[in-house]
């Protein structure tokens, strides 16, 4: 029997150093993949099909999803002019390295050669520069950023926000959907519209009307081939880039649409995936940064999983 006990006693022995070792390491930290793919389905939200613009290229869907609580006015005549086909046919005009895609009608200042708008369409808009900060959610980052007193989330969307002025704008991110315009601040209708796919052009924040972002297939846009110096617009009609259609994804028939969820900004798996961004610590990454940029703050969106 004694020897029994003793055998025990040294076996725990043995292992008592190996057991308070484990016990003094950290637990592992969730990636933000693993923090996402576990987050509860109230966590989601599904993309509103009234907000949502298909773009058809030749080599499939572009998803963007629009921004109404910017750009009220530039927001329903571009779904004026989608419903109209306003860009079914036209072209990706202008493809400038590391700084955006452009799209419309390449003959558009052309007498005799622009393409009309449809019925209803607006051809004066205000500036929709920025927005009230009233009545707006924001999920704001505790990050610090050189362009803007404050950075976060609005309706799901990249933004900036001076509580001193009021005042909430989008942030020029790569994926933001934006309305060109001549210098007068009120020369855009939203009919020449343009896809940052470069490094953030924070320079343009507040300076022109954003009215959207993509939430899927900045691949086919970011891939097109570059146009030429200065800025990017192609020399050759051939070498344009066909648009097929752009319709608003209410207009399209639900079995043609593509159902999509967006991770919540205000939700803590949401938080916490942008923590582990923040703080990356694991095989790779030894240093913990201790920041992140707004533009680098992942959106995930995801296919509604099957009931």
């Amino acid at each position: 029997m004694r020897r029994g006990l003793l055998a025990v006693a040294l076996a725990l022995a043995v292992a008592a150093p190996a057991l308070a070792q484990d016990a003094q390491q950290p637990p592992k930290r969730k990636s933000a993949k693993e923090i996402i793919d576990a987050a509860p389905a109230s966590a989601w939200r599904d993309l509103d099909p009234a907000n949502t613009l298909y773009m058809e290229l030749p080599a499939g869907r572009v998803i963007i999803e629009l921004a109404p609580g910017f750009a009220p006015e530039h927001v329903a005549n571009i779904k004026t002019m989608a419903k109209g086909g306003f860009w079914d046919g036209l072209t990706i005009y202008r493809s400038q390295d590391n700084f955006v895609v452009q799209f419309g009608d390449a003959e558009g200042e052309e007498a005799g050669k622009a393409k009309p708008y449809p019925t209803g369409t607006r051809t004066r808009l205000p500036a929709e520069f920025t927005r009230s900060t009233e009545g707006a959610r924001f999920d704001k980052l505790p990050d610090i950023d050189g362009w803007a007193p404050q950075v976060g989330f609005i309706d799901g969307m990249p933004a900036a926000r001076d509580p001193k002025a009021g005042k909430a704008w989008i942030t020029h991110c790569y994926g933001v959907l934006g309305a060109g315009r001549n210098n007068a601040p009120d020369s855009s209708i939203g009919a020449e519209l343009y896809v940052v796919i470069g490094q953030a052009p924070r320079a343009l924040d507040h300076q022109l009307s954003v009215v959207g972002r993509v939430v899927k297939g900045m691949d086919l846009l970011s891939t097109i081939p570059r146009g030429p110096e200065p800025m990017g617009f192609y020399q050759k009609p051939e070498q344009r880039a066909p648009i097929r259609a752009i319709r608003l994804a209410s207009e399209v028939p639900a079995a043609e649409r593509t159902p999509l969820q967006l991770l919540r900004t205000d939700s803590q798996a949401f938080i916490d995936a942008t923590e582990a961004r923040r703080n990356r610590v694991d095989d790779f990454y030894t240093v913990p940064a201790g920041h992140i940029d707004l533009c680098n703050v992942a959106l995930p969106v995801r296919s509604p999983p099957a009931k």
